[in-house]
């Protein structure tokens, strides 16, 4: 009982000790990504969903890593922009008395760059970049509490700069009775870089994420929703961290929003249409995305995602279609396999 509440008590100091971030100001941003064909089309990011057969919760919240999950195997791949793509794989394993494990493999690769000179003229070498992170995974229970930890050994490089980092999750979940309601708060990518890509470098900031979730089963209809709130250590997500150079007065890129709009910008809407226990519908809304990739003179379906999961015997697979930009979107696959079942 003693380690729930340290959990707990570390969780809510992440808020007092971290500084406010958001995208494209830190280093290994790839931990941002979701590569979970369910969690994209539910809008890019739930932390609270309650399912204990799907693997790739406990890459969102290590607390929702269940008993359940021992000996599944998850692979995903993602269909990412031009030719970047990225995927995790994963296998999880429990232990009476001791806990739930999982072991993952998150990766990024950015695709071949050809090497030139500062003036343009092609050298004929060619380099690619990728990143690394590995997730060590654990999650015990106090009856309806469950609490867990990610560790995320990271390795980054980018032709001869490479970068070693270390991250951790930390996250807690508690659901009702009638397991219909599930709440969580999640600490993420608590870390620091261990190397710079260069020597005598400054070590940059990884994307630290407080998040907090809730979803609920519908009891006489076949709906699930939820909505996660994330980036609670940053109120301010339209603008982005001030200058220190600068002499306070707002750029001509910084907005002045409502309060509605900023709380808006911390929300992600996600909800499942259930037909079947066999067949899922998926649809989710992410505002702040919207508002960073919309063209102001055709916004399209930007910041919406939708997909659907099939289950079949021991297989589960899901799909899911994200719009990042009117020029593409991205697709996501997730397989998952039961090595409990014979086949």
């Amino acid at each position: 009982m003693k380690q729930i509440y340290y959990l707990t008590i570390l969780l809510f100091f992440t808020i007092f000790t971290s500084s406010a971030q958001i995208g494209g100001e830190n280093t290994y941003q790839f931990l941002e990504l979701t590569n979970s064909a369910r969690v994209a089309a539910l809008g890019g990011n739930q932390v609270a969903l309650l399912d204990t057969t799907d693997l790739n919760l406990p890459f969102h919240n290590p607390a929702l890593l269940d008993s359940a999950m021992q000996n599944r195997v998850l692979v995903n791949y993602v269909n990412y922009l031009t030719d970047i793509n990225y995927g995790y794989a994963s296998y999880a394993k429990s232990y009476e008395g001791i806990g739930n494990f999982a072991l993952g493999m998150h990766y990024i690769n950015y695709g071949d760059f050809r090497e030139a000179t500062e003036l343009g003229e092609l050298t004929g070498i060619n380099f690619n970049a990728a990143e690394y992170a590995l997730n060590i995974i654990y999650s015990n229970n106090y009856k309806r509490l469950k609490y867990g930890a990610n560790l995320k050994p990271i390795l980054s490089s980018f032709e001869s700069y490479q970068s070693v980092g270390i991250a951790a999750d930390l996250g807690i979940s508690f659901s009702s009775k009638n397991s219909l309601t599930n709440v969580a708060l999640v600490a993420s990518n608590m870390g620091t870089q261990i190397t710079t890509y260069y020597d005598n470098g400054s070590r940059e900031k990884i994307p630290f994420n407080l998040q907090a979730g809730i979803s609920r089963r519908l009891s006489h209809a076949p709906l699930i929703f939820s909505i996660t709130l994330q980036q609670l250590n940053n109120w301010d997500l339209a603008n982005p961290e001030p200058d220190p150079n600068s002499d306070g007065e707002l750029s001509i890129f910084e907005r002045d929003e409502s309060f509605a709009k900023q709380i808006m910008r911390h929300t992600v809407f996600g909800i499942e249409v259930l037909p079947s226990e066999n067949f899922i519908l998926r649809a989710g809304y992410n505002y702040q995305r919207r508002q960073e990739l919309k063209f102001d003179d055709k916004v399209s379906s930007v910041g919406f995602s939708f997909g659907f999961g099939v289950k079949v015997k021991r297989f589960r697979l899901d799909y899911a279609n994200s719009r990042f930009h009117l020029a593409s979107s991205s697709n996501l696959f997730s397989l998952g396999i039961n090595l409990n079942e014979k086949f």
